[in-house]
């Protein structure tokens, strides 16, 4: 899956226009290196975003096209 497409079905950015605009300014590293909002999003991938002065890293746990908010939390696991 496209990793701007992950992030809005995650509910980790709201809206996948967002997404890309974040991805595009290269704040979002997948496994450790700059991301391109079509890089491939995969379970096990560790995901580093940065949105302002926060710093969210996150395991990809689950990929799926459609999921209902309530379960949108249980694709990814945050780290520290």
């Amino acid at each position: 899956m496209r990793l701007d497409k992950f992030l809005k079905v995650s509910r980790l950015i709201k809206r996948r226009t967002l997404a890309k605009e974040v991805t595009n300014a290269g704040r979002i590293l997948l496994n450790g290196r700059v991301a391109k909002p079509g890089s491939k999003v995969k379970p096990g991938d560790i995901l580093e975003i940065g949105l302002g002065s926060r710093q969210t890293k996150v395991e990809v746990l689950e990929v799926k096209d459609n999921v209902r908010a309530n379960d949108a939390a249980s694709l990814y696991k945050i780290m520290e």
